[in-house]
């Protein structure tokens, strides 16, 4: 029963065709596509998966943050000829930037999207070596570290941050931090093709012509010379994740709003400002809890509690909603700091419940910035 199930999945998969892939800043996807290395980089598809109602249940598997298709034998997780070794844009610690992605006229199949970006460095220099591919738990590890990463629509002062028409409160994809599409069976501006309402053809797809689909995000307070900006969408439709990323750099000091530019990155913050020796690293979990139960982060480091849940730390529910469902904690850590962690359900009565594997992992930023913040979902 379970082989004839999946073989199903994998047949209506193959029917549909199309799909999306991140564009601006260009991905190393639309860079393979226009190297002509890419004959579909629409297509570069994680399947089948369950891509809906939790948006981060899937295990990514060989397609990691940064994705694979299987079209064209293409891993983008490792740098190649023309992607991979050099950055394609340079921001600065709070900027706001518009982010552009690319849906396939055939292959719109609903849903909602994110942005993130992982702040562990080690994890994300294996994605930056020509010539190795990660393996299959380093790419999981990677992804649990972008989810943990992402940068959330209400980041942005002004931006319409709605929750899917296609969820219900109490579904795990009922959360406006990500971005979401318009309902999928709508008469007129459906699906994510419906976001902006852009003509066909306003970006490129082989299929059957792409719409452009914009929103902005704020680059965090991080600092690196060669990072990645992680492109994810969940169908609603069908059981496909589309994942693409894209190689920039997070350089200076300061907010503002940010352009895409071509430019290399500094090894360093710029900007005459002094590194600071802690953050102030604030945790924001979206965890869906009973009256008398607390959410508490407990890892492997003392002050997270040594992996003892009775020295965690508690987070406050000061702006849980029943649509919002927001616990936070801010936790002062060295800068370089490595460490993993989870979040526990402790109850009325003291039963603690876990998180499950693996384990999240972070590591504190060095740099000017005195403060961080990470968003992630009870998993």
């Amino acid at each position: 029963m379970k082989a004839t199930f999946a073989l199903g999945l994998l047949a209506a998969a193959a029917a549909v065709e199309g799909h999306g892939y991140l564009t601006k800043p260009s991905s190393r996807t639309r860079l393979g596509s226009e190297s002509g290395l890419d004959t579909c980089p629409e297509c570069t598809i994680l399947e089948p998966v369950s891509s809906w109602p939790d948006l981060d249940v899937a295990p990514v598997g060989r397609s990691g943050p940064c994705g694979y298709n299987a079209r064209v034998s293409m891993d983008y997780n490792t740098p190649g000829v023309n992607w991979g070794k050099t950055t394609v844009a340079t921001y600065k610690p709070g900027d706001v930037i518009d982010v552009e992605w690319c849906v396939d006229n055939n292959g719109d199949h609903g849903g909602m999207f994110a942005y993130r970006i992982c702040q562990n460095q080690t994890l994300v220099d294996k994605f930056l070596t020509p010539g190795y591919i990660p393996t299959n738990d380093e790419k999981q590890a990677a992804e649990d570290c972008f989810e943990a990463g992402t940068l959330p629509c209400t980041d942005v002062s002004g931006q319409s941050c709605g929750y899917s028409p296609d969820c219900s409160p109490g579904q795990a994809c009922w959360r406006n931090d990500w971005f979401t599409c318009n309902a999928f069976g709508a008469s007129s501006r459906r699906g994510c093709q419906g976001v902006d309402g852009a003509p066909l053809g306003s970006c490129f797809t082989t299929i059957a012509g792409g719409y452009r689909v914009t929103k902005k995000i704020r680059i965090p307070n991080y600092a690196s010379q060669h990072t990645l900006l992680s492109f994810k969408w969940n169908s609603f439709q069908t059981g496909q994740i589309y994942l693409s990323c894209a190689d920039i750099a997070i350089s200076g000091s300061g907010t503002g709003t940010g352009t895409t530019t071509s430019a290399s990155a500094t090894a360093t913050p710029t900007g005459g400002c002094t590194p600071v020796s802690t953050v102030a690293v604030t945790f924001n979990e979206l965890a869906t809890t009973s009256y008398g139960q607390n959410i508490k982060l407990v890892g492997s480091i003392a002050q997270l509690g040594s992996w003892n849940p009775s020295a965690g730390v508690a987070l406050s529910a000061a702006g849980y909603t029943s649509g919002n469902p927001l616990w936070s904690a801010t936790v002062s850590l060295p800068a370089g700091t490595t460490f993993e962690y989870k979040f526990v359900n402790v109850g009325s009565n003291g039963a603690v419940s876990w998180e499950s594997d693996p384990n999240r992992s972070f590591t504190v930023p060095v740099g000017c910035e005195g403060a961080v913040s990470v968003a992630s979902s009870w998993k």
